[in-house]
């Protein structure tokens, strides 16, 4: 407090003063790396009082390595430092005039690099005006995992045991990488998160306050997965190996060889696993009426046990190009291509009671093969007109995904008590979807003034996806097949979006503000080709069926960011935020496929061609406090959502051959969703060898609304939480123990329970450090397990699910010429976003 009293005091005078000595000059510069030339962004600036220890003024380089600092003219001590370089210090420098001190060059302290190394292991958090940045750093419990286990160790995010990704607890999150929708991250399918290994991971932008700049997709935010790209001169590298328990086997390799005018980079993957699965059900069913009569169920319960062996195996690639065409203009290119096998073969044992005594018992056995072709073709180019930020971005991406399924089902009876029961029919079912998506998008950056910056672009996304099923079934007269002509059927389905955006952003003192304005048009179009009429349609689903549509949603979508930095200095020790953001759910062609999915002849999903896209306004507010061993993030938020969805089961009304209800899942709009929150993430070095960080997040979210005369209104309180310890033991051995707790929810008709899980893992760095060998357990109690209540109107449910069981993975990862990293371009992973440093 004296010393902020002191400089206030200080202030005052000096613009009492008329002595124009006392007026501040400039103090300019560049500093590069001396033997390679490159610049060193967010190299610090210490003007210190040469009769004293403390900093009177400072600051940091840009992106370019170029620093402008005004000071008081006097004599100084001037330092300048880089982390793992030598610091360069100006002893009693005379500074009475603006003055350019030219290009300094600083030398590599290659007694620092270990120390860096251990730095860049460290998981931190950043603020940024719209998002935070979790650098995860070496996480060992997620060595020879996938980029799901890495996510969920992210605070504010939770992978559940099916691998859907939710974000402070609402699933309507959208995934990029680098920025961009991409065939990595599958179309919008998490579950291809789970192919990707974890180490591919550089850091993660929780973004939950989205700027204009971003598609406004996905009402709980974004997850920018931003992967790893060396910028190191020469051919450098590393090559991953992974065993474990279930049955794993992988490999991955990174490498990239770069020079002064180009930059090679891959990333090449295979990936064998053998990850058994299993789920359980005990349902109850009610009496119910029908035509005024009261109908009694044919079971009174029907108990399932179902055990699933997957064979998946899958290959990855990405190869791609940047080329330095001059010092300020670059055109890079990539390849990515994915190749996946699934062989699932799924056992269903069923047991039906009446009066609490079994009457029959079947054996469903279905054998599932899956083959699944991914590419991606990605194009960018970015010019700097010069060197205070002023740029034009064009990128062009192509992707198609092509997917083959056939799946062959059988059931037979083990018990029944009926001497005059029919065989079930054998099905089997063929199914291909093609997907092809193309991106064209270009993005304008000029800067005004020292502080403010305008943007504008624009972004067309244009995705195209057929997909042709058809369900064959036994004759039991003569054992041929014939097609069922209510489920068979050819949907044709496109998402146009295009949008303009502009935003302006500007920083006084340490207040930072980002206003932007996004118009996106949204197109939602389809055809569906079916072997029935109009009217068959309506009897066969009960509701009319749009088979030729074509909406379009025009939307205005504002964002507002502040950042107001409450420390000493403007290196964000302490800073409050504010955010608001309008954003859009667009329904995904699955929920709108009117066709019912057969994975169960008991229990089916079935997509809603006339659900509508939800609209949401979110604000949140965030504070952080940064000591020198201790991080404090927190936030709250609310968000209201119209036309939100919701996912409800209901009777159909049909019955199987053998008279069990079939039970539909259909998404709806409800009314409205209302959602409440507040967050808080801790992170704590207390010592060198020991590493602790957690956080906890608690939401509530009430929706209201009816579907079919049934008022599917509810309100759930729940919360996650997450700890994280990392201990260096003697013999530099790393110990990491990560544990995860998400409480019990409840929505419209489920219940569900409270789960715990906990990681662990030990590595120890071998080879002359060259090499890292790190055994982890996966979910150490196999507690991963979702256990759910259901009550309708017709039947109450219990539900255990696992979706993968505990895993023990052994890995050795060996680095070969990665001790010296190179910044020159580090905009340039994500150089189409706006960043005041707050």
């Amino acid at each position: 407090m004296n010393q902020i009293l002191s400089a206030l005091s200080l202030m005052f005078l000096c613009s009492l003063s008329s002595l124009s000595a006392q007026n501040k000059i400039n103090i300019s510069g560049t500093v590069v790396d001396s033997q390679e030339k490159y610049p060193l962004e967010y190299a610090t600036i210490s003007f210190f009082n040469p009769n004293g220890s403390e900093a009177i003024e400072g600051g940091i380089t840009d992106l370019e390595g170029k620093f402008n600092i005004e000071v008081v003219p006097g004599n100084y001590d001037l330092k300048i430092e880089y982390l793992s370089y030598k610091s360069k210090t100006y002893k009693n420098k005379s500074l009475t005039k603006a003055m350019d001190l030219g290009t300094v060059g600083l030398e590599v302290d290659m007694a620092a690099l270990d120390q860096v190394t251990i730095v860049a292991e460290r998981t931190t958090v950043e603020i940024k005006l719209d998002k935070k940045i979790y650098n995860i750093g070496s996480d060992l419990t997620t060595a020879g995992g996938t980029v799901s286990d890495a996510l969920n160790n992210v605070p504010s995010v939770a992978v559940d045991v099916e691998g859907g990704i939710s974000l402070r607890g609402n699933e309507n999150v959208t995934i990029l990488i680098n920025g961009k929708p991409s065939a990595m991250a599958g179309f919008g399918d998490t579950n291809v998160l789970s192919q990707l290994p974890a180490e591919a991971i550089e850091r993660v932008e929780v973004i939950t306050s989205p700027s204009a700049r971003y598609d406004a997709e996905g009402t709980a935010g974004i997850l920018n997965i931003i992967l790893r790209q060396k910028e190191t001169l020469g051919f450098n590298g590393s090559i991953t190996l992974n065993l474990g328990n279930p049955d794993l086997a992988g490999i991955a390799a990174n490498l990239n060889y770069r020079t002064e005018k180009f930059n090679l980079f891959s990333n090449i993957g295979f990936r064998y696993d053998d990850a058994p699965r299993n789920s359980f059900s005990d349902a109850n069913y009610f009496d119910r009426l029908i035509d005024g009569a009261l109908r009694s169920p044919e079971y009174e319960r029907i108990v399932e046990d179902q055990q699933v062996e997957r064979n998946n195996r899958g290959y990855n690639a990405n190869v791609g190009m940047e080329y330095f065409l001059s010092d300020k203009t670059s055109l890079t290119g990539s390849i990515f291509y994915r190749y996946k096998e699934d062989a699932d073969i799924s056992n269903n044992d069923s047991e039906r009671f009446n009066n609490n005594a079994i009457v029959e018992r079947t054996l469903r056995i279905e054998r599932e093969n899956q083959d699944e072709n991914s590419y991606q073709l990605a194009l960018n180019y970015m010019t700097k007109f010069n060197d205070e930020g002023h740029e034009l971005t064009a990128d062009f991406q192509f992707e198609e995904d092509r997917e083959n399924q056939n799946t062959f089902i059988n059931e037979d009876y083990l018990l029944t008590q009926d001497a005059a029961t029919v065989p079930f029919q054998k099905e089997q079912i063929f199914a291909t979807e093609d997907q092809k998506e193309f991106l064209f998008q270009a993005d304008y950056v000029l800067p005004i003034g020292e502080d403010a910056r305008f943007e504008a672009g624009y972004r067309g996304n244009f995705e195209n996806e057929i997909t042709d099923y058809r369900l064959e079934q036994e004759d039991l007269s003569d054992a041929s097949f014939f097609v069922n002509d209510t489920i068979t059927n050819l949907f044709d389905y496109e998402e146009n979006v295009n949008a303009v955006y502009s935003q302006y952003g500007n920083k006084f003192g340490k207040f930072s503000f980002l206003l932007g304005l996004r118009l996106e048009n949204t197109q939602l179009k389809g055809t569906i080709d079916s072997r029935l009429s109009d009217e068959e349609l309506v009897e066969a689903f009960g509701f009319p069926i749009d088979t030729d549509f074509n909406n379009n949603y025009l939307g205005l979508f504002p964002t507002v960011n502040l950042i107001y930095n409450l420390g000493k200095d403007e290196d964000q020790e302490e800073s409050l935020t504010l955010g608001y953001n309008r954003r859009i759910n667009r329904p995904r062609s699955w929920y709108i496929n009117p066709f019912p999915t057969r994975s169960s002849r008991t229990r089916v999903f079935q997509g809603n061609p006339n659900l509508n896209p939800a609209f949401s306004s979110a604000f949140d507010l965030g504070y952080l406090k940064r000591w020198d061993k201790f991080t404090w993030t927190t936030s709250v938020y609310y968000q209201y959502e119209s036309d939100s969805f919701e996912r409800v089961e209901e009777n159909t009304g049909q019955r199987t051959t053998d008279g069990i209800d079939i039970i539909r899942t259909i998404p709806v709009n409800l009314s409205n969703n209302i959602r409440t929150g507040a967050e808080l993430g801790i992170l704590y070095n207390p010592k060198k060898w020991l590493r602790l960080n957690s956080s906890i997040n608690f939401f509530q979210f009430k929706t209201e609304g009816e579907f079919n005369g049934i008022d599917y209104g509810a309100k759930n309180t729940s919360w996650f939480a997450r700890f994280s310890g990392k201990v260096t033991l003697p013999g530099n051995i790393d110990w990491q123990t990560n544990a995860f707790y998400r409480g019990a929810e409840e929505g419209a008709q489920t219940r569900t329970e409270g789960l715990f899980s906990m990681d662990l893992a030990i590595s120890k760095e071998v080879l002359k450090n060259k090499a890292t060998v790190s055994l982890n357990v996966r979910d150490v109690f196999n507690s991963r397990i979702r256990n759910q209540f259901t009550t309708t109107e017709f039947f109450q449910r219990y539900s255990e699910s696992q979706w993968r069981q505990r895993q023990v993975t052994l890995s050795l990862l060996y680095r070969f010429n990665m001790k010296k990293e190179k910044s020159r371009n580090g905009s340039r992973e994500n150089g189409n976003e706006f960043e005041f440093e707050g």
